[in-house]
This record gives structure tokens, sequence and C-alpha cells, in this order.
């Protein structure tokens, strides 16, 4: 129990803490770089659908 209480000691609970949330911070990072990219070609030029288009138009 001894070594338990040491190897507590010697790392402290808010690396542990910190640990859990690198994952989380790098998924928001990707995912606001990947928002930032615009690939979306409705926007600006983009081409409509015959279908949608409705008779008569």
């Amino acid at each position: 129990m001894g070594e338990l209480e040491a190897s507590i000691d010697i790392f402290p609970i808010w690396k542990a803490v910190i640990w859990c949330f690198y994952p989380m911070a790098v998924l928001v990072l990707i995912e606001l770089l990947s928002n930032n990219m615009n690939d979306d070609d409705d926007d600006d030029g983009g081409k409509m659908i015959p279908a949608f288009q409705g008779m008569g138009g």
C-alpha cells in the first residue's frame, strides 16, 4: 500500500485531470480547423439539380 501512496504523491491529481482534457482539446481543434475550410459548393455558383426546378421554369 505504501507504493501506491508514493506513486500518487509523485503524479499530482491536476496532471491526471489535464491529461483527460488533451484528447478533447485536439478534437475541438480539428473541428475548428475543418469548419474554416469552405468546401460547400452551393453558396457561390452552385448548380441546381434539374429535378428541383419544377415545371415550366
